[in-house]
C-alpha cells in the first residue's frame, strides 16, 4: 500500500492543470502511469499550465552537478539537492506620465549570467521577440516548454524512469557521466573582440591547440580595416558586428561564434534553452537530440533504451513492454494494429475510435477490408455499399459522378436526385 501511495505522489505534480493546446476539451492534467503524457487529452506535460519552476531548477541543478558548471548551482541546506541558480534580469525604465514619472519594470525569467547588464540586454533584443523569456509572456511559455522538451529529467535521472533493471540503471549512470564529461556545455556571451582575446590567451597557454592557433594567427594577420568584418557566425556564415554580443561554446573552440538567435540545436533548430548545449562532431545539439544520436528512444514512454532487447516498428524504437495500443495500452506483440498519427492503435480501438464511416451502410470500415475513398468520403468496396445514390446500381469498376457524399452512375440519375 505504501509503494502505491509513493507512486501516486509522484504523479500528482500539476494534477488538474489546464491544457494550453486543447483548452476546454481537456478535463485537466492527469499523468499517465508510464507514458509522459496526460491521460485525458494525450498531450505532454509541457503543453499544460503546470507550475514547474522549482522542479525545473532541480532538474537543471542535477544536470550541472559534478561538472565544471557547479557555479551555476546551489545546494539547499535542508536536503542537499542542487538547485539551478538561473540569472533573473529585472529592467526598470522610467516612463513619463502627466503628473509624475512611473516606473515600467520588465522581468526576464532567465538571462545570460554576465556582469555587464547592457550586454545581457543586447543579447535579449537580438532574440526573436516571441522567444524572449519576459515573465508572463509567450516567450516565457516557450522557454518553459523547451526546458521540458530539450532536457527531459528521464534522460539523466534513473529515478524518473519506469522500472529500470539494476543493470539498466548502471548503464544509464555511466552514459550520463560520459556526456557530462565529453559533451555538455553552457554558452557564454561576449563581444567578439573579447572572445578573440580569450582565444589568444588560451593559445599562449596551450600551443598544442592547432585549430585555435590557426584561427588566432589569421586574426593577427588582418589589418584594422578588415577587423570589423572578420567575425562570422558558425551557423549562418554572415558577418558579426564587433559591437554586438556573440555566443561561444567552449567545447567548440574559441574560433567559433554564433549570433544569439543562431545558437540552436542542429536537429530541431530550436534556441538552446538557457544556452545549454551538447557538442558532437562539429554540431550543437539540445539534450534530447544529443541523447537520440547516442541511444535509441522508446516511442512509447519517451525514455532512452538501455536494454539489448527492444522492438523496431514503423521506423521507431520501443521497449518490448511498451509496444502498446495508444488508446487502451494493450500489448501489440503479434496483434494487428493500425498507425494513427504515428501511434499504434489495436484493431478494436481503431474500429471504435478512428475508423472511417461508410457512406452506404453508415458502419465503421474495418482496416483490413477494401474501401473506396473520394475526398473525405468513404464506402465499403462492396456491391451492397458503393451504389448509385439514385438507382442503386453497383459502381465498382464503373465511372461515377460524386456530389457532396453522394455518387451517381449518370447525368440522368444526378438530375433526378438533385431535382
Amino acid at each position: 500500500m505504501l509503494i502505491f501511495k509513493q507512486m501516486g505522489l509522484g504523479h500528482e505534480q500539476g494534477f488538474g492543470a489546464p491544457c494550453l493546446k486543447c483548452k476546454d476539451k481537456c478535463e485537466g492534467f492527469e499523468l499517465h502511469f508510464w507514458r509522459k503524457i496526460c491521460r485525458n487529452c494525450k498531450c505532454g506535460q509541457e503543453e499544460h499550465d503546470v507550475l514547474t519552476s522549482n522542479e525545473e531548477d532541480r532538474k537543471v541543478g542535477k544536470l550541472f552537478e559534478d561538472t565544471k558548471y557547479t557555479t551555476l548551482i546551489a545546494k539547499l541546506k535542508n536536503d542537499g539537492i542542487p538547485m539551478y541558480k538561473r540569472n533573473v534580469m529585472i529592467l526598470t525604465n522610467p516612463v513619463p506620465a502627466k503628473k509624475n514619472i512611473s516606473i515600467n519594470t520588465v522581468t526576464y525569467e532567465w538571462a545570460p549570467p554576465v556582469q555587464n547588464q547592457t550586454l545581457a540586454r543586447q543579447y535579449m533584443q537580438m532574440l526573436p521577440k516571441e522567444k524572449q523569456p519576459v515573465a508572463g509572456s509567450e516567450g516565457a511559455q516557450y522557454r518553459k516548454k523547451q526546458l521540458a522538451k530539450q532536457l527531459p529529467a528521464h534522460d539523466q535521472d534513473p529515478s524518473k524512469c519506469h522500472e529500470l533493471s539494476p543493470n539498466e540503471v548502471k548503464q544509464m549512470e555511466q552514459f550520463v557521466k560520459k556526456y557530462k564529461t565529453e559533451a555538455l556545455g553552457v554558452g557564454d556571451v561576449k563581444l567578439p573582440g573579447e572572445v578573440e582575446t580569450k582565444a589568444t590567451d588560451k593559445n599562449n597557454v596551450n600551443s598544442g591547440d592547432r585549430s585555435t592557433s590557426a584561427a588566432v594567427g589569421a586574426m593577427e594577420d588582418k589589418s584594422a580595416d578588415q577587423k570589423a568584418s572578420q567575425y562570422s557566425c558558425y551557423r549562418c556564415k554572415l558577418s558579426m558586428k564587433e559591437g554586438d554580443p556573440a555566443v561561444y561554446a567552449e567545447r567548440a573552440g574559441y574560433d567559433k561564434l554564433w549570433h544569439p538567435a543562431c545558437f540552436v540545436c542542429c536537429t530541431c533548430s530550436e534556441l538552446l534553452v538557457d544556452m545549454i548545449y551538447f557538442w558532437k562532431n562539429g554540431n550543437l545539439y539540445c539534450g534530447r537530440h544529443y541523447c537520440d544520436s547516442e541511444k535509441p528512444r522508446c516511442a512509447g514512454c519517451d525514455e532512452l533504451i538501455f536494454s539489448n532487447e527492444y522492438t523496431q516498428a514503423e521506423g521507431q524504437n520501443w521497449h518490448l513492454k511498451h509496444f502498446c495500443c495508444f488508446d487502451c495500452d494493450c500489448v501489440l506483440a503479434g496483434e494487428i494494429y493500425v498507425m494513427v498519427n504515428d501511434k499504434p492503435v489495436c484493431k478494436p480501438c481503431y474500429v471504435k475510435n478512428h475508423a472511417a464511416i461508410c457512406q452506404g451502410c453508415h458502419n465503421a470500415i474495418d482496416p483490413e477490408v477494401q474501401r473506396v475513398t473520394y475526398n473525405n468520403f468513404n464506402w465499403h468496396a462492396t456491391e451492397e455499399c458503393f451504389l448509385c445514390s439514385c438507382c442503386s446500381k453497383c459502381l465498382i469498376g464503373q465511372k461515377f459522378m460524386p456530389v457532396e457524399g453522394m455518387v451517381f452512375c449518370s447525368v440522368e440519375c444526378k438530375k433526378k436526385m438533385m431535382s
